[in-house]
């Protein structure tokens, strides 16, 4: 079952119900619910690729690219660093839980990173570093923990491994 556009943010409750009944216990979600296993992407890597490709040329990559490409990105991170320590905000792209820690179950979390979608993926790819873009407030670091510079960029082989659905 795939959800888009307003199934995705009204149809939740519904889908949980429905698929808590049925044997199968596969999901392909776009966004939300955290705690569903995610689908494999296998076209993830080639995504970044092509963004990368943008870049190089001093061109804008267009949303339609850019998005997935950060999603896998970001679904890397949180299988490569494991926890529910940290929140990471790519609006209105995805968020994602990760390093490990003390684990917060209500409300804001005390550890949060939001960026954009574009200084996330310069981030990940290493073609921006985690203090310069804190320092120009391209990325907004709140708590003790919010702090990637030890994961980041991600390595080659984990981007080209993870991927999931868009």
């Amino acid at each position: 079952m795939r959800l888009v556009g307003a199934q995705l943010r009204t149809g939740f409750r519904d889908v949980g119900r429905q698929n808590r009944a049925s044997t199968s216990r596969t999901y392909t979600l776009t966004g939300g619910l955290s705690d569903l296993p995610r689908k494999l992407d296998p076209n993830g890597a080639a995504l970044v690729a092509e963004v990368a490709g943008y870049l190089e040329r001093g061109e804008e990559p267009p949303q339609g690219v850019l998005r997935p490409a950060v999603r896998h990105l970001l679904f890397t991170l949180e299988a490569a660093v494991p926890g529910r320590s940290v929140e990471v905000r790519v609006p209105p792209v995805a968020a994602v839980q990760c390093v490990e820690g003390p684990r917060h179950t209500r409300g804001t979390p005390p550890n949060v990173i939001e960026t954009d979608p574009l200084t996330w993926f310069r981030l990940a790819t290493g073609l921006l570093g985690w203090d310069d873009a804190v320092k120009s407030g391209a990325v907004r670091a709140s708590g003790a923990r919010a702090d990637l510079s030890a994961y980041l960029p991600l390595p080659e082989s984990a981007v080209l491994r993870v991927g999931f659905l868009h």
